[in-house]
């Protein structure tokens, strides 16, 4: 489907199912500040019929949507539905697709695992990776949050085809990004004033991440080495990579601010970088040394915006020839 700018401006509707968790929440946040966007439906099973802020509560007096609990095809069946977005929990995308019909006219953007690998027509929605094929699909598999702040510290490399040896990563998350039921590691009472490692070496992501480092230097066969913690905090992600490097760290920066010259939310930074920055927005901030022959790479995004859907709304700008930093002009906490 093909739309003017001016009918985009005015009417570009689209849908969220599964709108009642965090990536949920966060959509509407940004959603309903976007200058292009109508929310046609936030569906919840487990909410309908209820306020959207009696969830989400800190959007009292910002929007009076309702959460929808209808038959999903009827929503689906909208002829004016330009996305939707699905928010359920992994593995529940597939099982959405092959309950419900959705039209080829309706941009399906899903922030689950489920077709990250690039199956069933999915494009892998990872705008620095590969922005112009994303502008011409139909169907976009978010990211995952770690594999989004790991892939951003290491694509540039990849580029050059400078991965020489094993990659060894380090990274930390909030707590908001296991996801709203509640767990044991999750618990205020456990989590407060703790931290853990869990999956080292065998995280999800590093699929993802493996497959989009081949996409950039060929043959690419090296480990990733990935120990992620759970960190004491609710928002954002710190990512420190680490690889054999035979250039200066002027050559490293030269390699990396020329990579991403032309991304909007992803920043090479002089000096340290700290989680605040990042918080609440959608930018990726890297920070590059060099030390005895290894390049040392930080990277730091919030696991709910870049992480999850700050970036699906970069997508959903591409898909439809919108500036790519509409609506997530966000501003950081700082302090």
């Amino acid at each position: 489907m093909t739309l003017s700018t001016h009918k985009l401006i005015d009417s570009l509707k689209v849908g969220i199912i599964g709108a009642a968790g965090y990536t949920g929440g966060e959509l509407i946040r940004i959603l309903i500040n976007h200058p292009n966007v109508e929310i046609a439906f936030a569906h919840s099973k487990s909410q309908a019929g209820k306020p959207v802020y009696a969830t989400h509560t800190d959007l009292l007096g910002d929007t009076d949507l309702i959460f929808s609990g209808e038959d999903v095809q009827t929503l689906l069946n909208d002829q004016n539905l330009n996305a939707i977005f699905l928010c359920s929990g992994h593995g529940e995308s597939k099982k959405f697709l092959d309950e419900y019909a959705v039209s080829d006219n309706i941009k399906i953007i899903d922030l689950s695992t489920d077709f990250r690998n690039e199956s069933g027509g999915f494009v892998y929605g990872l705008p620095e990776l590969q922005r112009e094929k994303i502008r011409t699909a139909t169907k976009i598999a978010n990211p995952g949050c770690f594999a989004t702040s790991i892939e951003l510290a290491i694509l540039p490399l990849a580029n050059a085809g400078l991965i020489k040896d094993d990659i060894h990563v380090s990274a930390v998350t909030g707590s908001t990004g296991a996801g709203q039921s509640l767990s044991a590691t999750t618990h205020f009472t456990w989590r407060n004033n703790n931290v853990s490692i869990y999956k080292a070496f065998t995280h999800q992501h590093l699929t993802e991440i493996k497959m989009s480092l081949g996409k950039l230097q060929d043959g690419f066969d090296k480990a990733v080495n990935f120990v992620p913690y759970r960190g004491d905090y609710t928002r954002g992600i710190m990512a420190n990579v680490y690889t054999a490097f035979d250039g200066t760290l002027e050559e490293a920066k030269s390699i990396y601010k020329s990579f991403y010259a032309s991304h909007p939310f992803t920043h090479v930074s002089d000096t340290p970088i700290d989680l605040k920055q990042v918080v609440n927005t959608n930018k990726c901030l890297i920070h590059l040394e060099v030390h005895d022959g290894q390049l040392l790479i930080s990277s730091i995004i919030d696991n709910l915006t870049k992480g999850a859907s700050g970036h699906a709304v970069q997508n959903l700008n591409l898909l439809f020839g919108l500036p790519e930093d509409s609506g997530l002009r966000l501003k950081a906490p700082a302090f």
